[in-house]
């Protein structure tokens, strides 16, 4: 090949050389290939934007239902407070009106036995009050008094305890002064010094007695 031919195949043609020498153009290109690509890359932050915008939507939904929550729990604090408060003075109440049933038993624990005694008084100085009253008439009147009496004790659950001779001994009811020579079976009651009594079944005072020791031994 000839040295003309290879510097006319190295030399650009006017199309290449036009493409070369007009910067303008490439620099268009550049922009309007720039521009396709920028609505994709402002599409992207609309996306986000509406993403960020569903989630602060969750957020003030779980919000509100933490402060319906609350609201619901601070109503029924107030009600449970309210209804403890109400027990308590309820219950300060019923403490305050048992001390004070104690203190009227305590104070009035033998009203009703008074009111019984009374009569009983009454008919002792009556009797003392009549003059020229015949021992007759004086023994009517003790043993009229002696009922009245009975019956005071009767109304308030006074009994008698009055044992025969040869019950046998028992250490809750009767208060043994002494063991005695008796023909009475031994541990028996061999004789009454003084009634006892109790009052709805507790024994105010045993009864005295005196407790056989059984017939002497003769040798």
């Amino acid at each position: 090949m000839s040295a003309a031919n290879k510097s006319q195949q190295e030399q650009p043609t006017q199309t290449e050389t036009e493409h070369i020498n007009d910067p303008q153009d490439a620099s268009t290109h550049g922009a309007e290939a720039s521009h396709d690509e920028q609505p994709q890359a402002q599409a992207d932050p609309a996306q986000s934007t509406d993403g960020a915008d569903g989630d602060d939507t969750v957020t003030d939904d779980e919000a509100q239902a933490l402060m319906d929550d609350l609201h619901q729990a601070q109503q029924e604090l107030a009600a449970f407070k309210d209804q403890y408060l109400r027990a308590r003075a309820e219950m300060e109440n019923i403490r305050r009106r048992a001390d004070e049933e104690v203190a009227k038993a305590r104070k009035f624990a033998v009203e009703g036995f008074a009111e019984s005694l009374i009569p009983v008084r009454d008919s002792l100085e009556a009797a003392l009050n009549q003059e020229d009253q015949t021992v007759e008439v004086l023994f009517e009147g003790v043993q009229t008094t002696l009922k009245q009496l009975d019956s005071a004790f009767e109304r308030n659950h006074l009994s008698e305890v009055a044992p025969a001779v040869g019950e046998a001994f028992d250490p809750h009811l009767h208060q043994a002064i002494s063991n005695v020579p008796s023909k009475q079976e031994k541990g028996t009651i061999a004789q009454v010094l003084q009634k006892g009594y109790t009052l709805s079944e507790r024994v105010l005072r045993p009864a005295m007695v005196m407790v056989s020791a059984g017939l002497p031994d003769n040798d």
